[in-house]
């Protein structure tokens, strides 16, 4: 067989950039333009606040209208468009009509203050900011001369300056602009929690990529119900607007994270996925609504590592996560914990340990390394820690405007995360730290995520931070700071001794404090809020 291939082949003919039959340039914005085409009356988009609905032939229609709009407004290629708006329907049709149009999505955080705001839409060159109606006063302070604004009042009527927009346009599809996949195709915005935020470069190929990733690993199909309960802002939703398309599933929005309001959506839609980080899983799955539920419901767990007390709790309300990992800088998940047959004969505990790991690589993303400080390989003993990095296709193009950080975030060939982790026998990665967030007392490494998950294990922990504190002695000891359930109470003196009988004695908090922890908008607890307190008056963070 190989020999009469070889015999039959024809030398190549050179083939023209016009005449490329063989390629097409990836890009998410197809998977629109294929299921409106084979889908076009099933259910696109739901506003789970006012209940109306868009098929998928209305949703094409009105993304069609508002990249025309844009275009007659003057929006040049390469243009950005910003959207400040909570997940609503415009931030979905936003995913698809901005780089149809030709221009770069910049999805903002909604919690950030006028300052922030500024920052990233100077930083960008936002040429256009569509801002929702309740975030519209945020902006009073601003000088945005030279951008075109635009509200979203999120009504759906004639009246709605949005609808008065895209009224503008035409629901005829856009000639694609779109010449390279390497393209930018949005700006996503890190969140800031230890520094000053990055514009972190997407593509329309890694878009795609993950996209296409998220529906393999999650099992979307026409039959699935997405819920956002993750920010669209956030790594553009984690690529999950295009990924629910391309899969012809059904997406409702929320405008925000109701636990309440989120059962009663599980059972009136039949919500099959959502995401988010632990924070807001703990959230729902605590909520005096909670119920096992009938079918099963599939969740991606990113943003910090999740508790295995957190993963048992998830699989006894029949909601079965999967642990992910990753960065803004990969898109969100680059690794994906994926199930092994041979633990359905351990007990639960031991498979909640198992998937409490971030695993390896995803489909779409090559193998993860863990290495050391001259970038060889940590031993894979599951004991000796080391820095994750990465490279691949979803890994970021650049840092917008920012060579410099480019460079540093990219020696040596690969992305440095940042983040400290084991390497496990069976090639899967488990995180430890933050570099900055290892506590080193007495000579000895202390990994706050092991004492947060032996915390989190007590029956009367919501949730929980541990850092490094001060301490004249040793140099650095463990501090706790703790949200309790409702309906349950505790002491410092009660975690501090269940600690003890979990862990070695010098890993555990000498100090437990009870209330809120400080949070951004996608679930990461800021531990640099709670370091900055405990050090005032210090000339270092470390000892």
């Amino acid at each position: 067989m190989l020999a009469h291939l070889t015999q039959d082949a024809a030398p190549s003919t050179p083939t023209s950039d016009q005449n490329k039959v063989f390629r097409t340039e990836l890009t998410p914005l197809s998977f629109l333009r294929r299921t409106a085409a084979l889908f076009p009356d099933t259910t696109a988009v739901v506003d789970g606040n006012r209940g109306t609905a868009y098929s998928y032939w209305q949703f094409a229609g009105r993304v069609n209208r508002l990249a025309s709009a844009l275009q007659a407004h003057g929006l040049r290629p390469a243009d950005c468009v910003a959207f400040l708006c909570p997940n609503i329907p415009p931030m979905v049709e936003a995913h698809f009509a901005v780089p149809a149009a030709g221009g770069i999505l910049v999805a903002i955080n909604t919690l950030l203050n006028a300052a922030e705001i500024a920052a990233i839409l100077r930083h960008s060159g936002a040429r256009f900011l569509f801002v929702d109606h309740e975030l519209y006063s945020i902006l009073t302070p601003l000088n945005l001369d030279g951008i075109t604004v635009i509200r979203v009042d999120d009504t759906g009527l004639p009246d709605d300056p949005y609808e008065t927009f895209l009224a503008k346009g035409s629901p005829e599809e856009l000639d694609p602009r779109l010449a390279d996949e390497e393209e930018t195709i949005s700006l996503s915005y890190t969140s800031g929690t230890t520094g000053q935020p990055k514009g972190v470069t997407y593509t329309h190929r890694g878009a795609y990529l993950n996209a296409l990733g998220n529906v393999i690993e999650t099992g979307l199909t026409p039959d699935s119900v997405y819920l956002w309960t993750l920010p669209m802002f956030h790594c553009n939703g984690w690529c999950f607007p295009w990924s629910v398309v391309a899969a012809a599933g059904t997406q409702v929005c929320l405008r925000k994270v109701e636990p309440a309001l989120v059962w009663d959506i599980f059972e009136a839609y039949g919500v099959t996925h959502y995401n988010g980080a632990p924070t807001v899983h703990t959230l729902i799955a605590n909520h005096p609504a909670a119920h096992r539920l009938a079918r099963p419901v599939t969740v991606m767990v990113g943003g910090a590592p999740p508790s295995p007390a957190l993963l048992a709790q998830l699989r006894v309300l029949n909601v079965q996560p999967i642990q992910v990992y990753g960065l803004t800088e990969t898109y969100a998940p680059i690794t994906v914990r994926a199930w092994r047959q041979e633990w359905s004969a351990l007990a639960t505990e031991q498979q909640d340990r198992l998937l409490a790991r971030q695993g390896q690589g995803r489909i779409v993303s090559d193998l993860l390394r863990v290495v050391d400080e001259a970038m060889d390989d940590v031993p894979r003993d599951g004991q000796t820690m080391g820095e994750v990095v990465m490279r691949g296709n979803i890994v970021m193009k650049r840092y917008h405007d920012d060579p410099a950080a480019t460079a540093e975030a990219f020696r040596g060939g690969w992305f440095h995360s940042g983040d400290l982790a084991v390497m496990h026998p069976d090639g899967s990665i488990e995180l430890r730290d933050r570099k900055k967030d290892v506590i080193i007392s007495g000579g000895e490494n202390i990994s706050t995520i092991e004492v947060e998950h032996a915390l989190c294990a007590h029956p009367a922990v919501l949730e929980c931070a541990v850092i490094a504190v001060p301490d004249d002695f040793w140099g650095e000891r463990p501090k706790a700071f703790v949200t309790l359930k409702s309906t349950q109470r505790a002491t410092s003196e009660e975690l501090i001794a269940f600690c003890r009988e979990h862990l070695a004695h010098f890993k555990c908090p000498v100090a437990v404090e009870f209330g809120e922890i400080p949070r951004t908008s996608t679930g990461k607890v800021q531990k640099f809020v709670l370091r900055e307190r405990e050090w005032t008056g210090y000339d270092k963070r470390i000892y």
